[in-house]
């Protein structure tokens, strides 16, 4: 498992993580609500909103979004703790064990991205994200 944080942003992802990799280095990832499925379901104007970005470099990872929940943020939303599982039996046992007393915003599933995913805000009140990708066979 890797620990990652995750940084929301209200519509400036883009620039922040373009300037994050230019003092940082490495490699720059980014995905668009316009480019996922999601895009038909929100306003035009949201389509250039950063969904997902993530930027590399070695063992460091930094990931992003314009996507914030509620539709707000404020000083205690805006960096969220993301565990980059291993296995879907790794992310189904922290899973179960983060979301004891837990408010659940997104139980674990796979997502449209073909990824599993999970948000939960924990009984002390911290953001928790759950991803695991599983290996694409081609």
């Amino acid at each position: 498992m890797q620990i990652s944080p995750y940084l929301i942003f209200n519509g400036n992802c883009r620039k922040a993580m373009l300037f994050y990799r230019k003092c940082l280095g490495g490699e720059l990832f980014l995905q668009t609500v316009g480019e996922t499925p999601l895009a038909a379901n929100l306003p035009k104007k949201m389509k250039q909103s950063i969904l997902h970005a993530t930027l590399i470099n070695g063992n460091m990872m930094l990931m992003a979004s314009d996507m914030p929940s509620d539709h707000y943020l404020n000083q205690g939303n805006r960096i969220s703790i993301m565990l980059v599982c291993k296995s879907e039996n790794e992310i189904a046992t922290y899973y179960k064990k983060l979301s004891n007393g837990a408010n659940i915003k997104k139980a674990l599933e796979m997502s449209e991205q073909g990824a599993y995913f999970a948000d939960i805000i924990d009984q002390y009140g911290l953001h928790w994200l759950l991803h695991f990708q599983p290996k694409i066979n081609l």
